[in-house]
């Protein structure tokens, strides 16, 4: 199946989605207050390692800034192109975000570790957009990049 090439699931994959990436848009991002939560530190540590990071909260509406950035509320106002979008949002609640997706078409979607969506991952495949399942963005950075 031609989708497929687009469902990435070993390292060389994802090291080289990794080494092409450069923006990163963080959908379900938490603010500072929250930076015990994964949601807030992997982007921090994704931001450290020199990556931009947009983030695009989707509750904590006082929230205008993260991490130094402002923020966007949805997918589709960020400016530019997205390299990756870092999704942190429960399986079951991906569904809702997929037009969206769809309509701002990064190059790819990271779907964080826990996270998993078979029909939408395939449907963002189908139309050329990579896509990860369950793995945490941090760890693969540390482990494929960090040599």
């Amino acid at each position: 199946m031609e989708n497929k090439k687009n469902l990435l699931t070993s390292d060389d994959e994802i090291r080289q989605l990794l080494q092409a990436t450069h923006r990163i848009a963080v959908l379900g991002i938490k603010p500072e207050t929250r930076s015990s939560k994964p949601a807030f530190y992997v982007a921090k540590y994704m931001a450290e390692a020199g990556y931009e990071i947009i983030p695009v909260p989707v509750y904590y509406p006082e929230v205008s800034e993260i991490l130094g950035q402002p923020v966007y509320r949805r997918l589709v106002d960020v400016p530019g192109e997205i390299d990756l979008l870092n999704v942190f949002r429960r399986s079951e609640d991906i569904p809702k975000h997929t037009d969206e997706i769809l309509e701002k078409k990064p190059r790819a979607v990271w779907f964080q570790l826990g996270i998993r969506n078979d029909e939408v991952a395939e449907t963002l495949a189908a139309t050329g957009i990579k896509v990860v399942q369950d793995l945490c963005l941090m760890v693969e950075h540390g482990s494929l990049l960090r040599v």
